[in-house]
């Protein structure tokens, strides 16, 4: 029988759609701007998904967990009918590192064979001081930034490698963790650190790649030829609302536009201008409101792949739907396209990510009038 430690970092990714781009120390801030948990939401999704895989299995593997109480576990456990997790840590106040420290001493103490939790790269850092490589860890995703080696592409997909490890028809490998310092995330510079190295179930085609940058002299011909390219585009849509998403290739189309674009948050554009600067999930429902015509520029985070769901998250289902699936324009060089084979959508709504995966392939844009396609998958 396999021992699983199981817990939840109950605020992680509440700072994303309300455009605070984490939550390290921000989580009152973005409940006073509106934010509402998803963790427990996206952790459950992970657990159904396991269970029925239990169910068909005719010979389902062996669990017992242990977990911490409340919100932090044995709420999700119970919900999705693993109603026989034992409670090893009682939280107590508010949620924090404290709390996930503390559960996962005693998730080694208890001897588990691998730590299951639901967070982002803090949660995943905070536990894996502990673990170091000796247990593996595997993170159902549900932060703002996520660029550690340890998570599963999606929460289903983590659901997957879970029951495919406990068969014993994977192994593990060594992933890197990483975090994102989001002071200056905030401020707009992108600061990654690689911290250490755990051990993690390894299936290639489920768990996400840490962040690969691409740069190099042909990387920026390219990322100007794609700027033009969307700068003539804009120019001749005087009517239409562009939203540009993070990231230094959409970066080059507002310096051809003349356009003060962040490098990491979300801008707008109407008749050539700025109609907002670094917006949250409220800010552009309301701007799309006013006009009839929207676009959406976004490019792919190098080597994940992911379009939607990693680090521009006020870019919510909502809002995507508002801006219509005919709408997106993806954008990517050549030179990370051949680091990104696949384009991936993790939207926090299982149905829109099917609508998206179901057109097996999206355009993307890689030079001056220059398309590629792509194929997108979960």
């Amino acid at each position: 029988m396999a021992r699983i430690g199981f817990l939840i970092n109950p605020i992680a990714g509440m700072g994303g759609r309300v455009g605070l781009k984490g939550t390290d120390g921000v989580a009152a801030e973005a409940a006073r701007l509106g934010a509402e948990p998803i963790a427990n939401a996206r952790a459950g999704e992970a657990l159904r998904e396991l269970r029925r895989l239990m169910a068909h299995d005719p010979q389902p593997p062996s669990i017992h967990w242990l977990t911490c109480s409340g919100a932090m576990g044995f709420d999700a456990l119970a919900a999705a009918g693993f109603v026989d997790a034992e409670v090893l840590h009682q939280v107590a106040g508010e949620p924090s590192a404290q709390n996930t420290l503390a559960a996962v001493g005693a998730f080694l103490a208890a001897g588990v064979d691998l730590v299951l939790f639901c967070g982002g790269d803090g949660t995943a850092r905070d536990i894996c001081t502990l673990t170091g490589e000796a247990v593996p860890v595997l993170g159902i995703p549900s932060g703002v930034k996520m660029y550690s080696g340890v998570f599963g592409i999606t929460p289903a997909r983590t659901a997957h490698i879970l029951a495919r490890f406990l068969k014993h028809e994977i192994g593990l490998a060594s992933a890197e963790i990483m975090d994102l310092d989001e002071e200056k995330y905030r401020r707009g510079e992108w600061a990654v650190r690689l911290h250490m190295a755990a051990s993690t179930p390894f299936e290639p085609s489920y768990v996400q790649a840490a962040k690969a940058l691409m740069s190099g002299q042909d990387d920026a011909a390219a990322k100007e030829d794609i700027a033009a390219h969307l700068a003539e585009e804009i120019a001749g849509q005087a009517d239409t609302l562009f939203l540009l998403g993070p990231g230094s290739t959409v970066m080059a189309v507002g310096r051809a536009l003349g356009i003060d674009k962040m490098l990491l948050g979300i801008d707008a554009l109407a008749a050539g201008r700025l109609a907002g600067r670094d917006l949250n999930e409220r800010q552009i429902l309301a701007l799309l409101a006013q006009f009839s015509r929207r676009k959406l520029v976004l490019s792919p985070i190098g080597a994940q792949g992911f379009v939607l769901g990693r680090g521009n998250q006020p870019l919510s289902p909502a809002v995507v739907r508002a801006i219509g699936l005919d709408n997106i324009i993806v954008v990517a060089t050549p030179a990370k396209l051949a680091r990104t084979p696949l384009l991936r959508v993790d939207t926090g709504d299982p149905a829109l990510d099917a609508e998206l995966i179901s057109r097996k392939f999206l355009p993307v844009l890689i030079g001056y009038q220059r398309l590629r396609l792509v194929p997108v998958s979960g």
